[in-house]
């Protein structure tokens, strides 16, 4: 099997990936195969899915259906996780159709928490690294969810959902959202001091763990950190770690090794790699070929692009 061929016959959102991170193809091609993922497939299957009222689903980060009385009951079809999956499949911020839907949540979106504007953030920061996240990548003015979030970083580094007091130990979940959204908010708007020193302490939080193992006694935290998901929602694994430091230390850093080791061991003899851990809740869709215990498309691409970034590294 030819992997990068079979990748490039996938959905729009993932062949343009695929041409930027894993073949030569130019920027110009790239920038081709980026525009059609609005249009087709399900870039355009989920901004058809948002309501003139710049919702999806009536909700923001649940949708407007699910029982209160349930509050761990996870569904995927709100908006916030519909904004971060755009966000992931790499729309064109820039396209009319996504400028539209974004002026929409901008104007009218707003969390259920204390009635603040969608852009504004709210108090949890797994979602509100998300929430930067795609404030950056869109263009808006994600201030006061950065502001919010080094207001809520912990002592020892990292952040933590459940935290009220700061005494919390920080959670691998709630700190790998966080840095996602601080280094796509220094990316976007420039570096501060503030920012970057934030995201190198919580990054610390990470690599001190070696991504997946606990300092003290160095078993693996938690068995499922070493499953590979997509979409990973909140939840962390090692994959979208690694994912994250390739972007954010192009250069590498040792303490990753093991975890490309354990990512490397997984690849199929075909070369593809399984989606290991569907985190599940209802979807707008589904999407084709992509299924737990499956040989997995963005499992493989994502696990490529950082093997192509940890060889060029450390060869």
């Amino acid at each position: 099997m030819d992997t990068i061929e079979y990748l490039l016959e996938g959905d729009p959102a993932i062949r343009w990936q695929v041409m930027r991170d894993l073949t030569d193809a130019s920027s110009d091609e790239v920038a081709k195969a980026r525009s059609r993922v609005a249009h087709e497939g399900w870039g355009a299957r989920l901004l058809a899915e948002q309501a003139a009222d710049g919702y999806w689903d009536g909700g923001v980060y649940r949708p407007g259906w699910v029982d209160e009385d349930r509050p761990f009951y996870d569904a995927w079809t709100a908006t916030h996780p519909s904004l971060e999956l755009l966000r992931h499949y790499g729309a064109d911020p820039d396209d009319p159709l996504v400028q539209e839907a974004i002026g929409r949540v901008h104007a009218n979106v707003r969390w259920n928490y204390a009635d603040e504007p969608y852009f504004d953030g709210e108090v949890e920061p797994c979602i509100n690294g998300g929430a930067l996240a795609v404030a950056a990548y869109f263009g808006q003015d994600g201030s006061p969810i950065a502001a919010t979030l080094l207001r809520t970083q912990l002592p020892d580094g990292g952040w933590n959902c459940w935290d009220e007091d700061g005494t919390s130990a920080s959670s691998l979940h709630s700190t790998l959202c966080a840095l996602e959204g601080l280094w796509e908010w220094e990316r976007a708007s420039g570096t501060s001091v503030d920012v970057t020193t934030a995201r190198l302490r919580g990054e610390e939080y990470l690599l001190q763990r070696r991504l997946l193992w606990r300092v003290s006694t160095g078993e693996i935290i938690d068995p499922r950190f070493a499953m590979a998901s997509f979409p990973s929602r909140w939840y962390y694994d090692v994959l979208r770690a690694l994912d994250y430091f390739r972007l954010a230390r192009p250069e590498g850093d040792p303490r990753c090794a093991d975890a490309v080791a354990l990512v490397r061991g997984k690849m199929l003899p075909t070369g593809l790699w399984v989606l290991e851990n569907n985190h599940e809740g209802p979807t707008l869709f589904s999407m084709d070929g992509e299924g737990e215990g499956y040989p997995s498309r963005w499992v493989t691409l994502r696990a490529l692009r950082v093997l192509r970034w940890w060889d060029a590294t450390t060869g």
